[in-house]
């Protein structure tokens, strides 16, 4: 498969191009000739508060006022007082934090190298279909074997082992009596398959782009209580889940899940500003400065943006209206289950997947592609595909900010995508 299969998903089967005037509102991007698309992913699911929060926008402006770069040692102690509350909402045992990053990808790469120091091990367990970066390392980290293709001398990560993707068992069993097989065998893969030097786990609390998979009830608890026995730590990747996505300021907490280490990134910037950070217990803070910075790590601009949308994504008010809107778009999404091309519907909070498949139930990647372009054409609605298009499911993902009316939008012109393919056997309007 050829890249310009990633593509077909969008117009025309190309990527949307703009020399710069197209301009993002709420949940609303306006393209150059006055195109109106109602995005229903969140940007690169980085936007949670929409493209021009005011709260953001003013924190962002004020600042550029005062000074766009500093280095690391003038933004240390600011860095450390603007994640401060996001500690006090954290999973149990994480009390410190690291601001250093930029990008999802390396934060994840911090983590690893904290899990790797503190343990003195050196390998890293991930999951089938897991989205961990875009790095040469985090590539490789991911559990997808396209993406590491063409990069053979890519650097040697660890172990994957099958997600517990119910809907797809691995092991061809069905919860609730499948024993949880997918969190069993991480004893008999760390025996079998490692060199016997596992550092961590690395696991998202919801798989993102491996297409929404969320994992079963008692999966992370069994997990934890394995990784405890081997003394293994376990990072929690949270760049998509985290911030409210999941209707709480972690999803780890919504899941069930304890980690010794957390990933932030994406939706840290509240509009789509560029920053990352790391958090993990405090025994965990091993990292000296030169193990793990960047030139524009914590830089002004990006610490302004993070501490107004903290100060937002933490509200109890905002967390719990996120929740019932959750619950709304779940409500509608599950309704388009009825479509023959619709074998799942799954999600939780503001993070939700349509899983698309042939009549065999098989997998029908070339159906989510066809759904999305004509919703992007025909109902001028953004969305995503899972694994970079070479997955099968539609992921819906609006902005934290969206309201009853949008969301039922959303819903409404997806229903209409799903129709006209449905109709026109998986080809419509070529």
């Amino acid at each position: 498969m050829t890249s310009s299969v990633l593509h077909e998903a969008l117009p025309n089967g190309r990527e949307a191009r703009s020399s710069g005037s197209a301009r993002g509102l709420g949940l609303t991007v306006e393209l150059e000739d006055g195109t109106a698309l109602l995005d229903a992913v969140s940007g690169t699911f980085n936007v949670p508060l929409g493209y021009k929060h005011p709260a953001v926008v003013d924190a962002i402006r004020e600042q550029s006022a005062r000074g766009v770069h500093l280095a690391s040692e003038f933004t240390r102690d600011r860095a450390r007082e603007v994640l401060r509350p996001l500690l006090a909402h954290a999973p149990q045992g994480i009390g410190a934090a690291w601001m250093r990053d930029l990008t999802g990808s390396t934060a994840n790469e911090c983590a690893v190298r904290i899990a790797q120091k503190a343990t003195g091990r050196a390998e890293v367990i991930s999951l089938f279909l897991s989205h961990h970066g875009q790095t040469l390392y985090t590539t490789g980290l991911s559990g997808n074997a396209f993406r590491r293709a063409a990069f053979p001398a890519g650097p040697a990560t660890g172990v994957k082992m099958p997600a517990p993707y119910c809907h797809r068992c691995f092991y061809a069993q069905s919860y609730p009596d499948c024993g949880l097989l997918c969190a069993e065998r991480l004893a008999d893969f760390v025996e079998f398959a490692s060199s016997g030097s596992v550092a961590a786990v690395i696991v998202e609390p919801v798989l993102g782009n491996g297409g929404n998979v969320v994992p079963p009830p008692g999966y992370f608890e069994r997990l934890r209580e394995i990784c405890d026995q081997h003394g293994i730590l376990i990072i929690a990747d949270e760049v998509q889940t985290g911030l409210g996505r999941l209707g709480t300021v972690f999803g780890s907490t919504t899941v069930g899940l304890r980690p010794d280490i957390i990933t932030l990134a994406k939706g840290l910037g509240g509009i789509g500003v560029p920053v990352g950070a790391v958090l993990m217990r405090e025994e965990l803070d091993v990292l000296d400065s030169y193990e793990h910075s960047f030139t524009s790590g914590a830089n002004p601009l990006a610490l302004a943006a993070a501490e107004a949308t903290i100060r937002v994504i933490t509200d109890a008010a905002f967390l719990a209206d996120v929740r019932r809107k959750g619950a709304v778009l779940g409500a509608r999404l599950r309704q388009l289950g009825r479509s023959a091309l619709v074998s799942d519907v799954r999600g939780t909070g503001m993070m939700w997947g349509l899983e698309l498949s042939r009549p065999d139930g098989s997998p029908a990647p070339e159906t989510a592609r066809e759904v999305i372009r004509v919703a992007r054409e025909e109902e001028r609605l953004i969305l995503r595909p899972s694994r970079y298009g070479f997955g099968n499911v539609v992921k819906v993902r609006p902005a934290l900010i969206a309201d009853d009316s949008e969301l039922a939008d959303i819903a409404e012109r997806l229903e209409r995508a799903l129709i006209r393919v449905e109709r026109s056997g998986g080809k419509a309007g070529r």
